[in-house]
């Protein structure tokens, strides 16, 4: 094997781990994004305990799930970091009847 093919070998093997990487982000993103829109669903059903358990299931590992509630609406942040990425999705719900009136900004964390 001369030493360019040795090189060559490298930066394929190089390139492929970033490919890998970055489908991995991607991945990481759409996890957050469902887990968002899950807890979200949740939340606007009065189950703020089932959102955080949703969220640490479908989240990936460390995600933080972050609540508030204004008025009739709620809005859920899902975030976890991936290297050097922030990885966040949000999702926004219309609160049932009956919940509004409970309900009061919660912040929870999915470790």
């Amino acid at each position: 094997m001369t030493v360019e093919a040795a090189l060559v070998l490298c930066g394929v093997l190089a390139f492929l781990a970033l490919g890998v990487e970055v489908v991995m982000l991607v991945i990481g993103q759409l996890r957050c994004t469902d887990a968002a829109r899950e807890a979200a669903r949740l939340v606007a059903r009065g189950d703020s305990a089932r959102a955080s358990t949703a969220v640490a299931a479908m989240a990936p590992a460390g995600a933080e799930l972050v609540v508030r509630q204004d008025g009739d609406t709620a809005s859920v942040e899902v975030g976890a970091r991936r290297w050097l990425i922030d990885l966040r999705a949000r999702a926004y719900a219309v609160l049932e009847p009956g919940v509004a009136d409970e309900g009061s900004p919660a912040v929870a964390d999915a470790k």
